[in-house]
């Protein structure tokens, strides 16, 4: 029994036991993988897909990642300012070994499904593009509640908003902190963010301490 497959967009014609190599596929050696698109089955009986067969499917194991024959490509523009350049590639592959042939049940199999350039299914597209703005919306109230309850930095002076988030990311965030700091505090924060003496230089205390008295 043979099938015809299609992955990176290509075509293959394999049987158990094959050896072949494939466009890259998202698979560790030693993993168990199955291709979905199948477009035609033989043996006893020919099954052509429309466009594939249904429930249909080659499993295989993956045996390495490796990367194909070097290419080079050679260009040479005759001009008056001729320039020429040399390019070379070696495409990332994977080699897999088929194992079994699925004339159906593949959809049950519940082995992993191959996914790579030109095999992944668009449903999983449609579900990763679904799941980012719902990503992009988590961080959102995240970041929100970081900046919550935190004083405008940027009111001292040289403080931008590159710096305001070194501080609040040190866990800096009120006035009341800066103006309690310590000379031990002081040298500790100018050597871990390397102010180089710009909280004294700057008067960032005194300043500190007058902008937490006009907020009570």
């Amino acid at each position: 029994m043979f099938a015809v497959l299609k992955t990176g967009g290509k075509q293959y014609k394999v049987q158990a036991g094959d050896t072949l190599r494939v466009e890259k596929l998202a698979a560790a050696a030693g993993e168990k993988i199955q291709f979905n698109d199948i477009l035609m089955l033989g043996g006893d009986k020919t099954v052509v897909g429309a466009p594939l067969v249904a429930d249909a499917g080659v499993q295989a194991e993956v045996i390495d990642q490796i990367k194909g024959e070097k290419v080079i490509n050679f260009v040479k523009r005759r001009r008056k300012h001729s320039s020429k350049r040399t390019v070379g590639h070696r495409q990332k592959l994977t080699l897999i070994r088929v194992t079994d042939i699925l004339a159906s049940g593949a959809d049950k199999s519940g082995v992993k499904a191959a996914l790579g350039a030109g095999s992944v299914p668009a449903s999983a597209l449609a579900a990763q593009d679904a799941a980012a703005p719902k990503k992009a919306a988590a961080k959102k109230p995240a970041a929100k509640a970081a900046a919550s309850g935190s004083d405008d930095l940027k009111k001292l002076s040289g403080v931008g908003p590159a710096l305001e988030k070194k501080l609040l990311e040190n866990g800096v965030t009120t006035f009341a902190q800066i103006a309690a700091w310590s000379a031990d505090d002081v040298a500790a924060m100018d050597e871990k963010l390397s102010f180089k003496g710009r909280i004294e230089r700057e008067g960032w205390i005194e300043q500190a301490k007058t902008l937490a008295a006009e907020q009570e």
